[in-house]
């Protein structure tokens, strides 16, 4: 058998070889990664005699968790017994283990953002929805920080009740028996900062620590590693790219990895910066680009592909010329090597309609999930009430759906049972005949009867019975049944295919608690894949391609206010044109760019200009097609300055439902219509056409 290291360049080599102090890789696009941390993991095990059991390895997907443990154990058939998870995979396995010394049951329920949101709405009943999100979001980012309710919060927000908001949540999440995602990460670095049995336990058994993806780490997850790492003793590897790093609206910190040097005195840095993907002119290009920025450590892509073919710029009449433009270069037989991206999902439609009309088969990524469809969360609401009776969240979802009769007025009255009996509230439903009466009384002791029934049949063949048993007898089935008649939907195969996905898991308390948490933590387990099957377009927005490559990529929308859609903020600036970067280097063969001479948004034509981005790909490397031959980059909006008869003046408060909440930094006027530049909370810049956006106007006193 040819000896697996042979097959890697001088750079992948040295990081797989390499042992001591700790290790950053810095792997460009396509400069195969996968590769050094797979072949890592079998040389630890087969060359250097480490117990797979000694070693924790630590992603950002499921699949790619997945992926590691496949062709690591391709190589070495005993790297099946390492650990390999997400990182809050991971964290949820250290807590379930050690719930009770921070207080915790062990069969939490995790919550998603929706079930966050619902919960604080539960203790702000006349809290607008507004501020609900604007709450919901300030909470998940002081976890992604970890920082409570007690904590100095004016990272995060200046509102003066935000932590007494937050505080309340928190005794609310906790008297529910539930954690939220950010619980995930926080929790476990409380558990390792406050209990040094545990953090001795878990360094002494994980001698080595590999982490992927480290650019997408956030301040949170920095803090586990370091809990985690003992000088001397751990062996720790991050591999990443700078350049990469696309996510900081999910919290997402890049100088975790341009910091990590500093933070681990010792380190050693590999960079791969072989390309395997792209032709050597789409990599001179990617490389121009990214290297305007001054947050990086600087590497330079290089391949030995062919040069290829040069760059293509585009430039159209409007959203529709831009369609009508992508699919003219489209032919059977290679619609599944190209993708057309955009900078936000509204840009999809266009293409949707040009695309139907033609006849041309697309896949459109970035849609409702399977898990996001409202059967398949009644059906998960089910399993997270029987896994945890007092999961408040689950219990108002299904207590009265289908309806039994349990109306708000019940609810709450079960509620104050649970409350003040100091029972769950399946047994408070149970108790309904003592503070309930008619309809209501019948529906809240049916409805407990279910789930005590139900849990009755623990243990008893696989799970998928046991939730074919409750959608059944809960009338969840007949239920959506009767919308699929009405709407022609596939709700009741989509409930059966939940079913399917559970017959590998066993019908007790663990099956059931890890079938949920596979689930919340790993949306990709029942979604398509990101490919798709048969020979279809990729319709696909540019932070969804993170790790997807393609033939012919057509980055479309490359107008400024678009795409940059950031002002003011050098970092939001930085980020985007790492988006760009990212985005580029999805092409292996051909790279082509489109812009619109107008745009309709909101119904109105608007005129942004190309792309100032469009400024710094390298002439000799692209291709101009439009009427005039040539490319003049818009700087932004030429007139205006602040107006006095303006709507919203610079320095007003605006709320967005996408964004939260923001203040006007720029106000200009472009052909009589009033254009604004909005620094969001979040740290976000966008420009809106102000008739055209529903903004809100409030009051920042206080925020």
């Amino acid at each position: 058998m040819t000896n697996y290291l042979d097959v890697l360049n001088d750079a992948q080599l040295e990081a797989v070889l390499h042992e001591g102090g700790p290790l950053l890789i810095l792997a460009g696009a396509g400069s195969g990664k996968t590769r050094v941390i797979t072949t890592k993991i079998a040389y630890l095990i087969d060359r250097r005699a480490i117990d797979p059991r000694s070693i924790l390895a630590v992603t950002f997907t499921n699949k790619a968790a997945r992926e590691m443990k496949e062709r690591a154990a391709s190589v070495v058939p005993s790297a099946s017994g390492v650990m390999i998870r997400t990182f809050h995979s991971f964290g949820a396995w250290l807590l379930r283990r050690n719930a009770a010394l921070l207080g915790m049951d062990s069969r939490f329920s995790i919550y998603d953002d929706d079930d966050s949101r619902n919960l604080l709405a539960s203790v702000y009943e006349d809290m607008p929805r507004s501020r609900l999100k604007t709450y919901t979001r300030a909470i998940s980012r002081a976890k992604d920080y970890c920082l409570g309710p007690e904590d100095d919060l004016s990272v995060i927000s200046h509102d003066p009740q935000f932590p007494e908001v937050y505080r309340n949540y928190e005794q609310r999440l906790r008297a529910t028996g539930c954690a939220d995602f950010g619980d995930l990460i926080m929790q476990p670095v409380k558990l390792l900062s406050e209990h040094s049995e545990v953090r001795q336990r878990i360094t002494d058994r994980f001698k080595v620590v590999l982490v992927d993806e480290y650019q997408d780490s956030n301040v949170a997850q920095y803090e586990l590693l370091q809990r985690m790492y003992r000088n001397g003793s751990t062996y720790l590897c991050v591999v990443g790219d700078d350049d990469q790093s696309i996510y900081r609206f999910r919290g997402a910190e890049v100088r975790n990895i341009l910091t990590f040097p500093e933070n681990f005195p010792g380190t050693r840095v590999v960079k791969l910066e072989q390309n395997y993907r792209s032709t050597a002119s789409i990599l001179s290009i990617a490389s121009s680009v990214v290297a305007n920025n001054t947050g990086r450590l600087g590497k330079t892509l290089w391949t030995e592909n062919d040069e290829g073919f040069p760059a293509q710029i585009n430039e159209l009449e409007d959203q529709n010329a831009e369609a009508r433009f992508c699919a003219r270069r489209l032919s059977p037989g290679s619609y599944k090597e190209t993708a057309v991206l955009y900078r936000t999902n509204a840009q999809s439609r266009s293409f949707e309609t040009v695309f139907t009309r033609m006849g041309i088969p697309y896949r459109l990524v970035g849609t409702v999930g399977f898990y996001e469809r409202e059967e398949i969360k009644d059906s998960l609401a089910y399993l997270a009430l029987l896994a945890n009776p007092r999961d408040e969240i689950a219990f108002r979802r299904v207590v009265n759906k289908p309806a039994r009769g349990v109306g708000k007025v019940s609810l709450e009255r079960i509620f104050g049972q649970a409350v003040s009996s100091g029972k769950d509230l399946v047994d408070a439903a149970a108790d309904a005949s003592r503070f309930l009466r008619g309809k209501a009384r019948s529906g809240a002791l049916a409805f407990a009867a279910l789930i005590r029934d139900a849990e009755g049949q623990f243990g008893e063949g696989p799970l998928s019975g046991l939730i074919e048993y409750l959608v059944r007898e809960s009338g969840l089935v007949d239920h959506h049944r009767g919308r699929d008649e009405a709407e022609r939907s596939s709700r009741v195969a989509n409930i059966e295919e939940l079913v399917n996905a559970a017959q590998d898991y066993t019908a007790d308390d663990e099956g059931l608690t890890t079938f949920l948490e596979d689930i919340t933590l790993d949306r990709s387990l029942m979604e398509e894949d990101e490919r798709g099957e048969g020979d279809r377009v990729t319709l696909i927005t540019m932070h969804n391609t993170k790790g997807l490559e393609f033939d012919r990529v057509i980055i479309t929308g490359m107008e400024e206010g678009l795409f940059p859609r950031s002002g003011d903020d050098p970092d939001e600036l930085e980020e985007e044109r790492r988006l760009f970067y990212v985005a580029i280097t999805r092409a292996r063969k051909e790279l082509v760019f489109t812009y619109c001479n107008r745009r309709r948004i909101w119904g109105r034509s608007m005129y942004f200009g190309p792309s100032s981005f469009l400024r710094e790909l390298p002439q000799e490397l692209v291709r101009f097609a439009g009427p005039g031959g040539g490319l003049t980059v818009s700087a932004g909006p030429t007139s205006g300055g602040d107006n006095p008869e303006a709507e919203y003046p610079v320095g007003s408060g605006v709320y967005h439902d996408s964004y939260g909440t923001g203040q006007v930094v720029g106000n200009h006027f472009v052909e009589g219509q009033e254009r604004l530049r909005v620094r969001f909370e979040t740290g976000k810049v966008c420009v809106f056409l102000a008739k055209y956006t529903p903004l809100e106007r409030i009051s920042l006193e206080g925020m």
